[in-house]
């Protein structure tokens, strides 16, 4: 890689290794001694467990152990906690029923884990699953989110009454109505922000190992951070965290669902201990279908309140958000805090006022997927402000435009307290109008209509703000054979975090980039981490690793002065090397290093430049831009083309844009999928999920996008001496509306004003035939 400067097109340093095949992911690893565990899994949504019988199964040859609900009760192992508790708007708290590892009971979900069988391969495991005889009462089933908490609908937990976990709430409820009574218009949507699976590329697994003589587990699993693992294995077990060892090799895809603890982890981990042998478990594809945490699944209403000139004073929110059968780790908070923390946009909203309820039904668990909350907030605020921008017949730009805070007013404080620190929305704006050839698009549209297609162009100005834990820890070690090892608390999941690191490691020590080596996923080498999600990595990562080779320097000054017989004041360090001011005396950084080290190594007096500190991040940052879209839509079979996707994206300092485009393409992908294709599909009355597989759930191919043209306008944050913001998750924020808006506006001359998401071809075709017959 060699030496060079930030915001450098750097070509990732870890795409060599995994391209040829010489990663390691969590399902390489073979321990001495592994026995295979396989989940049996419940086929019904709703049911009574009677009775399991598996005297049969544990008959088997080679089956060692098949634990119930019953035996972790007995041995004290406590239900999986839900870390991120919400209260409910009167003040008391949340419902919270127990989610334990193994059904207790009952079962509710089609694919709740009700048995674990342990064997020495991993076919005889399989065989005894099929031999345990379990007698369940089907149960009435409720999947549908909106239905879910209405009168008379099945109950998934007796003592939640209606179904209901939550009822949040957040912003000026009277000054909000008081701004609507003073409306001059008043535009209502409701929309469906459709249930995703989330599909990572490689799938979750599991390897436990537990050494009597310590204490302590090994457990390596695919995560997006061990320590928050760590600590919840900890309340599960009743035991200090500090007693699990977390590592997490190469990770292929998380997108926010390999963030939390899974059953899984409590079942290897408890087996291991059971049976002292190490214990691992891998899920298949069908097997993620019904056991991975899904995303999104929210039913919302928007309110916008506008006065006679077109300003927008209030926004009102009642959004209905499935929580599925259990509370996951982070379930309640991404609705509410999350999703509420971006209602506003880039628009100056007076007050706001949003209501979250939160509901069980009996579907897998929902949790954070990529975007997590402020995909939804914005996919409500862009159809709204595009279907206030038709009734108002003001063109949809010049009402963005009009309503937009502007740069002069930052910092800006929203109604939901949260503070811009910096952006310039209207020049993003106007630079995606450029680049989309805006003014031009009536031709275009005309020479479409000549083939018999439908045209349409829709924008979506997102903003997201970047979440995560407040603090991050980096540690710089000048390693024996002559590598500088970085040691951070983030995770890569796919993002390029080892080139980035890189980059800015060896950019403030001179340091070849050839000769650093990031470190990551192992909870005893690195003793503290916020992981990975929020879109927090570089701003808090990148922040940690600056103050840390800023103490690597200050030692180095100390050391050098001892060297080069001088004042530490006289020292300076530029480009890698120590120096003294006005000579021609000096040394490298690396060579200092290794000559301290070795002095220690034999025991004498040493100042090595070894460091590690912990940076606190006072404030997320608001990453934000412009999403414009073209797509043709066939008037006779439905289907829609994307034909041109343009995003400008204000990510303030980049350290890589090739990374950071490449992040907007995958973010866009995803958004795609949710707003054409991607549809998860519960039968209604049986709670069966019958998009349970790749024949029948529709993710995005490469021949569904055309070429995305990125743009990257600088706007640089104040919050954080990087000057970046966040970029992992916008273009999941901004995609889905600004395809949506594209349809209905293709469509608008046939009467079509509303679409929900995924906008496959029968529902295209639907919404134009209803138009029709209007």
């Amino acid at each position: 890689m060699g030496k060079f400067g930030l915001a450098q097109p750097i070509r990732r340093v870890e795409d060599f290794r995994l391209l040829v095949g010489v990663g390691r992911y969590t399902d390489d690893i073979v321990l001495p001694g592994l026995l295979h565990g396989i989940v049996l899994r419940s086929p019904h949504a709703a049911a009574r467990i009677n009775k399991i019988d598996t005297a049969t199964a544990l008959s088997l040859d080679g089956v060692k152990a098949i634990y119930t609900a019953a035996d972790l009760k007995a041995d004290g192992i406590a239900p999986m906690p839900c870390a991120a508790p919400v209260q409910n708007r009167n003040g008391s708290n949340m419902a919270s029923p127990p989610h334990p590892a193994l059904a207790d009971g009952a079962v509710r979900h089609v694919g709740d884990p009700v048995a674990f069988v342990i064997a020495e391969t991993l076919k005889a495991a399989r065989d005894a699953a099929e031999q345990i005889t379990v007698d369940y009462d089907v149960l009435p089933a409720i999947t549908d989110t909106a239905l879910a908490i209405e009168p008379g609908a099945p109950q998934v937990w007796p003592e939640v009454e209606n179904n209901l976990v939550f009822d949040w709430e957040v912003g000026d409820k009277a000054a909000t109505d008081a701004e609507f009574v003073r409306a001059a218009h008043v535009t209502k949507l409701t929309v469906v922000n459709n249930r995703v699976v989330v599909a990572s590329m490689e799938a979750r697994a599991a390897i436990a190992d537990y050494d009597p003589a310590t204490g302590r587990w090994t457990l390596h699993t695919s995560t997006q951070g061990g320590w928050l693992i760590k600590d919840l294995l900890g309340t599960v077990f009743a035991t200090e965290p500090a007693k699990f060892r977390i590592i997490t090799p190469d990770v292929g895809g998380g997108f926010g669902m390999k963030a939390f603890l899974y059953a899984e982890h409590v079942l290897t981990c408890y087996a291991a201990r059971k049976l002292e042998r190490p214990v691992k478990w891998a899920s298949e594809r069908g097997e993620a279908f019904l056991s991975d945490t899904q995303g999104r699944d929210n039913v919302t209403l928007g309110e916008l309140a506008i006065d006679k000139d077109g300003i927008f004073r209030a926004l009102r929110t009642r959004n209905i958000a499935n929580m599925g059968a259990y509370l996951s780790t982070f379930a309640p908070y991404i609705p509410t805090f999350a999703g509420a923390a971006v209602l506003s946009g880039v628009y100056g909203f007076r007050a706001i006022h949003a209501n979250v309820l939160g509901v069980f039904t009996h579907t897998v668990p929902v949790d954070a997927y990529r975007g997590a909350g402020r995909p939804e907030s914005n996919y409500l605020l862009e159809r709204l402000v595009d279907a206030a921008a038709r009734e108002l017949k003001i063109d949809r730009v010049e009402l963005r435009r009009r309503n937009m805070v502007p740069s002069s007013a930052m910092p800006h404080t929203t109604p939901v307290g949260k503070t811009y620190d910096s952006g310039d929305f209207p020049r993003v704006l106007a630079s995606a109008l450029q680049r989309m050839d805006y003014a031009g698009f009536a031709g275009r549209r005309r020479e479409a209509a000549k083939r018999g297609k439908r045209r349409g162009i829709g924008l979506s100005y997102y903003l997201e703000v970047t979440m995560g834990d407040v603090t991050e820890r980096a540690e710089i070690r000048f390693a024996d054979d002559g590598f500088v090892d970085v040691y951070v608390g983030t995770q890569s999941t796919g993002q390029g975090h080892e080139t980035a690191y890189t980059q800015l490691t060896a950019n403030r020590l001179g340091i070849d980039g050839d000769k650093i080596r990031i470190r990551q996923g192992d909870t005893d080498t690195i003793p503290s981490g916020g992981g990975t999600g929020g879109s927090r990595s570089l701003y808090s990562q990148g922040h940690a690793i600056l103050v840390t080779a800023d103490a690597v320097i200050a030692k180095g000054k100390e050391a050098a002065a001892e060297t080069l017989e001088a004042a530490p004041a006289d020292i300076v360090f530029v480009d890698g090397r120590f120096s003294i001011v006005g000579t021609d005396r000096d040394i490298d950084i690396a060579a200092l290093a290794d000559t301290q080290r070795r002095k220690a190594a034999a025991g004498e007096s040493a100042n090595t430049l070894d460091a590690a500190e912990v940076a606190n991040v006072a404030e997320h940052t608001f990453p934000n831009g412009c999403h414009m879209t073209e797509v043709e839509v066939d008037p006779e079979t439905g289907v829609v083309e994307i034909v041109r996707y343009c995003v400008c994206d204000d990510f303030g300092k980049t350290v890589n844009p090739m990374i950071v485009c490449g992040q907007v393409h995958g973010g866009v992908a995803q958004g795609v999928g949710q707003a054409l294709l991607e549809r998860t599909w519960y039968d209604p009355i049986s709670g069966q999920l019958l998009s349970g597989s790749f024949m029948d759930y529709a993710l995005p191919r490469a021949d569904d996008f055309p070429n995305f043209e990125v743009d990257l306008l600088e706007v640089p944050s104040v919050a954080n001496p990087l000057g970046v913001k966040g970029a992992g998750e916008a273009g999941s924020v901004g995609s889905p509306p600004a395809i949506i808006n594209a349809i209905i506006d293709a469509l608008s001359a046939d009467g079509v004003t509303h679409i929900d998401m995924p906008a496959t071809p029968g529902v295209v075709w639907k919404a134009l035939a209803l138009a029709k017959a209007v």
